[in-house]
């Protein structure tokens, strides 16, 4: 079992704040999930958007399986992911302030097999915070490079 699958989506702590961050299973199919334990999964452009009172994630690229046959799953799909009526309520009462968005920052495996997804709140960043970013970044990398 590849229980040790971590996707990271860089860009999400790039392009934005992050304030609060939720676990989420997913409802897969069965082509998708062989697709995550290989590691073809990409979160760069995906988001959480809510519909019905219920939260699905868009744009996340999942590659199709390469031994499934005419029930291969197509890639771009949206898929619902699963949080407690709880989370939800709290989820919608702080998007709905303004600039704030859902976005996916990891995906992994747990121990029981099953795919999770990281979301967070987030506030989108101006292109001087972006600068900020890096130059702290920059330092940070300096400092450990001088201490060895």
């Amino acid at each position: 079992m590849a229980a040790g699958i971590t996707i990271k989506n860089k860009r999400a702590g790039f392009e934005y704040f992050l304030t609060e961050e939720f676990t989420a299973g997913i409802m897969l199919t069965g082509t998708e999930i062989k697709s995550i334990r290989e590691g073809k999964v990409n979160l760069t452009d995906a988001f959480c958007v809510f519909i019905d009172d219920e939260l699905f994630v868009r744009n996340m690229h999942i590659s199709e399986y390469k031994f499934g046959t005419y029930a291969n799953h197509e890639p771009k799909r949206d898929r619902k992911l699963l949080l407690n009526r709880r989370e939800l309520r709290k989820i919608i009462t702080k998007t709905r302030e303004k600039g704030l968005t859902i976005v996916p920052t990891a995906m992994f495996i747990n121990e029981k097999g099953l795919a999770k997804l990281n979301i967070a709140i987030a506030k989108g960043k101006k292109l001087y915070d972006k600068r900020e970013t890096l130059k702290t970044k920059d330092v940070r990398r300096e400092i450990e490079r001088h201490k060895d």
